[in-house]
């Protein structure tokens, strides 16, 4: 079997498996093959979580387990299951760990599932001054901020909320890098499959789709609904938690030119929840991974998504997936936001 070679990037699903190896990420249980992604690792809850009164980084030279010392209100076990409460704040201890070599370093961010119920949930790890990244040669243990915003979750010992992808080096592609995948590839594309950004300046725009597919645009969620269990995927009725976004929620111009294609606005209210779809389909090269950038102030005070990676592949109909969207995790913030079809 010839070695992986060793480029800047996000490492496969291979190169993974060869980390797994060599012990540089372990657990505290068997590690299966099924919580490795293309280019990610599932990250697993363990045995003990606490709650705390508030978010908190540990801060440099000092150790979450050091914190939760003094900030924990209760420690619980997860192993036969546990209710995490909506609007609470906790720290679960997570079964894997690493031992980073000195370039190699980690980014996580929720899974799409977690995202898409509106559970906050971020990594942290000892010394950490941000959420989300292991700095590179971390050695130690792994820990995710667990707070459900909409509705309460049940979760156990082994239950996945985030991923953890390893990073070699320095990767970013430039604007005129993504300027020929554009050309090339078509990064992002209309429904006739016409080439959309004229302008791409840290990253390729995505705009969001307000004119729907019979009439549906997305959904918002229901605020008091019933417990959700996180390993029950495709469980629920829609219905129970979620209410349609249709065209008719939406608010039209009076004065718009009869021969304009007419489309209307919606208003996002401060701190509701609303899943919708970009207006473009997506496609990323398999030998490339995407994020998408969660905020972005000069466009709104709001959050567009909580998961947004994109794996290699994604998208792209030779591989065998249809036209894709992106999926917006969308939540205004403080003041009402009204977005209209391709903002």
């Amino acid at each position: 079997m010839n070695k992986v070679q060793k480029i800047a990037g996000i490492l496969s699903s291979q190169e993974i498996l060869e980390l797994i190896n060599k012990n540089i990420i372990s657990s505290d249980q068997d590690i299966d093959k099924d919580i490795i992604q293309p280019a990610s690792i599932d990250l697993r809850l363990g045995i003990k979580a606490w709650r705390v009164p508030a978010s908190f980084l540990p801060g440099k030279g000092n150790k979450v387990s050091s914190r939760l010392k003094d900030l924990a209100m209760h420690e619980f076990s997860l192993l036969d299951g546990a209710v995490l409460e909506c609007g609470c704040v906790y720290i679960v201890k997570l079964l894997e760990r690493v031992s980073l070599t000195d370039d190699l370093a980690g980014i996580a961010n929720p899974k799409s599932s977690t995202g898409r119920l509106d559970v906050f949930t971020r990594l942290i790890v000892d010394g950490a001054s941000e959420f989300e990244d292991v700095p590179a040669g971390y050695e130690g243990p792994l820990y995710a901020e667990i707070s459900p915003r909409t509705f309460s979750v049940l979760v156990r010992t082994g239950s996945r909320l985030n991923q953890l992808r390893i990073r070699r080096g320095q990767s970013f592609s430039s604007d005129k890098e993504m300027e020929i995948l554009q050309e090339h590839v078509g990064l992002v594309r209309s429904q006739d499959n016409d080439d959309l950004p004229d302008k791409i300046k840290n990253g390729v725009p995505l705009s969001v789709d307000l004119v729907g597919k019979n009439g549906l645009i997305g959904y918002k969620a229901r605020k008091h609904s019933k417990l959700i269990d996180i390993d029950k995927p495709n469980f629920y009725k829609r219905e129970l938690f979620w209410e349609k976004i249709t065209t008719e929620d939406l608010i039209y111009q009076t004065n718009k030119n009869e021969n304009e294609n007419k489309s209307g606005s919606l208003i996002l209210s401060p701190d509701a929840f609303y899943i919708l779809a970009s207006k473009e389909y997506v496609s990323v090269p398999s030998n490339y991974a995407a994020e998408m950038r969660a905020y972005d102030t000069k466009v709104g005070e709001f959050r567009a998504h909580y998961a947004g990676f994109f794996d290699p592949g994604f998208g792209l109909t030779n591989l065998g997936a249809s036209k894709t969207r992106a999926v917006l995790e969308v939540r205004s913030h403080d003041v009402p936001f009204l977005i209209e079809q391709g903002q």
